[in-house]
């Protein structure tokens, strides 16, 4: 008898532990106050999400000979695959990981949309964009309100030289929507 609960306690132990397992959120939609747009953020796996912004962002100025010089806003769209690699370790030491509050690597790519403009005394045409690799944070509270912040490097394309350049993305806003299911175990 004493086998049997000891087994039936483990089972229920492990059981328990693969469903209240770390995982990412299924899905939230947040409004960004800093780059005004909206983002959605979705489930890949246990660790993973697919994030898609939609912003009015700030950027630099790729098509000028300083780019790091030269910022401006763009209507953009940027879509990162992130990787929380340590949402078991913030979890395990009783910290939050609501909304994805984890740090994470992931590869973005940004498409900007800033249409005719005169860049150093000549007119620039068209859409760019950039691929790259991202370390990033972010952080969500039980409020809802959100941030998250990345830095890597990219290499921009467009009409003009194609060069590595740095790469930061910054969102401060708040959670508007979620699905808080877990996905995988």
């Amino acid at each position: 008898m004493r086998r049997f609960l000891l087994l039936a306690w483990l089972f229920a132990s492990c059981y328990a532990t693969a469903q209240y397992g770390t995982n990412c959120e299924v899905r939230q939609f947040k409004l960004n106050a800093f780059n005004p747009g909206i983002e959605y953020e979705m489930a890949l796996g246990v660790n993973s999400t697919l994030d898609i912004r939609v912003a009015y962002q700030a950027a630099l100025e790729p098509a000028s000979s300083q780019p790091l010089d030269d910022f401006d806003f763009f209507p953009a769209i940027t879509v990162q695959n992130r990787y929380y690699h340590n949402l078991n370790s913030r979890q395990r030491r009783r910290r939050s990981i609501y909304g994805n509050s984890g740090n994470y690597i992931a590869p973005s790519a940004a498409i900007f949309s800033p249409g005719s403009r005169v860049v150093e005394g000549r007119l620039v045409e068209g859409v760019h964009g950039y691929g790259g690799l991202v370390y990033g944070i972010q952080r969500s509270f039980d409020s809802g309100f959100s941030f998250s912040i990345d830095a890597g490097a990219g290499y921009y394309v467009g009409p003009f030289k194609g060069s590595i350049q740095p790469v930061v993305n910054l969102s401060i806003g708040w959670i508007i929507s979620e699905k808080r299911w877990c996905v995988g175990l």
